[in-house]
């Protein structure tokens, strides 16, 4: 080896990986060599390598590892004139490197002549990964691989063409975004999938990609970004699987003896709140999984307890703490078993949860389903018996007119019956008290009550509670003297995706929690309550009472009042609506403002000069690139800002997202669909 050789720095493919190349297909460049001079200037028969050398280390590497002779003959041009490292130099700096499309189309040649991929990467060491990239972009429409070639497009735009194989289609965008201002990578992929369905879609978690392609339906994959699984390109089939994946699991629930079955893919928020909800006993743990379930739970206190040494030790045990809850929480939510005569008159809802599963929530009474109320004995005042109607209880119901006292309802007084003769008192036994003095006795009592229990707030605030627990968790069976009215009213009006909001999957949660400490009889409501700390029932509280807001907005009903007293108590409570998990989509609202109050929200999230980029888009392509610069910003609409004055306004240092910080006018491309209203 030669020191006049320039290449000091190891890049490059390795000479492990050279030398085996050369053993496959021999040397395919001869040597650069210069003789070896004595000290008079004559040669020793000795050559040096200044040009080449990683090819003479690799003929090395070949010789000690016996797969080549040291008596070998390797062709060498020789050479006298000028310097080595001039040679060296030329060498390097002279020699073309590969178009990118001429190692993709010779990737291509390889596969064609019956190589497979695997043992293309394995002759040109590099991963099969690489080798199907490769191929992809080979394949991508020859129209747009000549662009390429002319630099019409970047090595980003054909790898982003290669998302879908129809080569048509590609012609057809690449002909459409040719004439727009703006050509982004992303526009591509964006346009390319419309229509398809996201890989992470409910639906097709649900169904699962194997059976999906196995009833032949064709995904789109991206194999040079992450694509979270690809894209579904058949709804229609996708759609069809999900029904009849729904209805069997239906037929088994069927099975089970219930009154109804409803099957939706997803049902409306609190669309079971004016139902009866059954209270199952959970299956019990059988020994096996008792004993799996206590060596589970004193591994998880023995790993919390343990202070690991290193960090690789306190990621070890914070994934295995990880693994334990998971399968603790399985262990713990046993399904319910419910009594044989609720079944028959009880239903279930089956759909599918936000992440896929399937969501099965048994047990609804409907009103009309419920027992029959069964007539029990009343005694009058003179001693005889009528049969009356019973409350769900099983308590007499009297019908009695009402008037308001003191702001609420008394039962009032019946009328003042005429004097007449003096009824004897019978020896045998004692009547029971007349009607006319039971009610005056009950109102006294009533009165008295009142003035009692505004004089002690603790029991007040118990007596509240009590009513309010009665009216949210018990739908029948449940009734207290103390009238209350709270109206948890029904959203006639359901947005995109509502069910899966923050807010609605931590009430949902909250609910469930609440009604599993509850007792599941109403008489035993009020020694439960007594039973709990201050703050469980101040926590207790604020939850039944949360039921009964209504900020809703509805045009027929002006109550500038009620509005008004919402922004007080969000103001109270402290509401962050964007901390709340909303942000702007398209379908949540871009899509449904005309294009000037979209670009006002770009203005005033993200600065001018990004409303500006977008401002020559149509309608349809404005709202998606506003959602996505909306994404994070926290940008609120006025009705869910609260206060007037709480209006977000975007500072000229705005920084904008790397894909809007090109330079151009963006007045140049794009035609612009007329304004719509709102």
């Amino acid at each position: 080896m030669s020191q006049a050789n320039v290449r000091k720095v190891k890049a490059g493919v390795s000479i492990e990986e050279l030398a085996e190349d050369i053993a496959r297909r021999t040397l395919l460049h001869g040597l650069a060599v210069r003789p070896v001079l004595d000290a008079e200037g004559a040669e020793t028969g000795v050559f040096e390598v200044p040009v080449s050398g990683r090819r003479f280390r690799a003929l090395e590497l070949l010789v000690k590892q016996k797969r080549m002779t040291k008596t070998q003959s390797v062709p060498c041009v020789v050479r006298s004139g000028g310097l080595g490292e001039e040679d060296s130099l030329a060498e390097n700096l002279q020699r073309e490197p590969l178009h990118p499309l001429d190692q993709f189309r010779a990737f291509q040649t390889l596969r064609e002549a019956g190589l497979g991929e695997e043992e293309i990467a394995a002759r040109f060491f590099v991963a099969p990964g690489v080798v199907r990239q490769r191929l992809k972009l080979a394949a991508v429409a020859p129209a747009l691989l000549d662009a390429y070639a002319d630099e019409k497009m970047t090595l980003e735009h054909l790898m982003a063409f290669t998302v879908t194989d129809d080569r048509a289609r590609q012609e057809q965008v690449w002909e459409t975004l040719s004439k727009a201002y703006s050509r982004e990578p992303y526009q591509i992929r964006r346009l390319l999938t419309e229509g398809a369905v996201r890989a992470s879609d409910k639906r097709a978690l649900f169904v699962g990609l194997e059976a999906y392609v196995a009833a032949g339906g064709a995904v789109m994959r991206d194999l040079f970004q992450h694509d979270n699984g690809g894209w579904l390109q058949d709804p229609a089939l996708l759609d069809h699987l999900v029904v009849e994946k729904l209805e069997a699991e239906a037929a088994t629930v069927r099975a089970e003896g219930w009154k109804w079955v409803e099957v939706a893919l997803g049902f409306p928020y609190g669309h079971g709140r004016a139902l009866r909800r059954l209270s199952g006993e959970p299956v019990p743990l059988t020994e096996a999984e008792q004993a799996t379930y206590d060596a589970l739970h004193a591994e998880y206190e023995r790993l919390e307890s343990t202070d690991p040494a290193d960090l690789e030790a306190l990621e070890t045990a914070s994934r295995r703490l990880a693994e334990i809850d998971v399968a603790l929480r399985v262990l713990e939510e046993r399904p319910l078993v419910f009594e044989t005569a609720e079944v028959a008159r009880a239903g279930v809802f089956v759909s599918v949860d936000a992440e896929g599963r399937l969501q099965v929530d048994r047990g609804y009474v409907r009103p009309e389903d419920e027992m029959p109320v069964e007539p029990v004995p009343v005694a009058t005042s003179d001693g005889s018996t009528v049969i009356g109607p019973a409350s769900g209880t099983g308590e007499p119901v009297a019908a009695q007119p009402a008037a308001i006292s003191g702001g609420s309802r008394v039962s009032a007084p019946a009328p003042v019956p005429v004097a007449g003769p003096e009824v004897p008192d019978e020896e045998d036994g004692i009547r029971p008290l007349p009607d006319r003095l039971q009610t005056e006795l009950s109102v006294h009592r009533t009165l008295a009550l009142r003035d009692a229990l505004a004089r002690d707030p603790d029991t007040a605030f118990l007596a509240a509670l009590h009513a309010l627990c009665l009216h949210l968790f018990y739908r029948r069976g449940g009734t207290s003297c103390l009238e209350l009215e709270m109206k948890s009213a029904a959203f006639n009006v359901q947005p995109p995706d509502l069910a899966t909001s923050l807010s609605a999957k931590a009430i949902d949660a909250r609910q469930r929690n609440w009604a599993e400490q509850l007792p599941r009889e109403p008489a035993e409501l009020w020694e439960a309550l007594l039973a709990f700390d201050g703050d469980s029932r101040a926590a207790l509280f604020a939850h039944c009472v949360s039921f009964g807001v209504n900020a809703v907005h509805e045009s027929w009903n002006r109550a500038p009042q009620q509005a008004a007293y919402a922004d007080v108590l969000a103001e109270a409570v402290g509401l962050d609506m964007a901390a709340a998990g909303w942000t702007a989509t398209v379908d949540g609202y871009l899509g449904r403002v005309p294009k000037a109050r979209i670009l006002e929200a770009v203005r005033e999230a993200r600065g001018a000069e990004a409303a500006r980029l977008i401002d020559h888009l149509r309608k349809t392509d404005m709202a998606k690139e506003a959602e996505r610069l909306l994404a994070g910003s926290g940008w609120l609409p006025e009705p869910l800002r609260g206060r007037p004055d709480e209006r977000p306004v975007a500072g000229d240092g705005d920084v904008l997202p790397a894909f809007l910080t090109g330079a151009g006018d963006p007045e140049a491309g794009g035609d612009e669909a007329p304004a719509e209203a709102a």
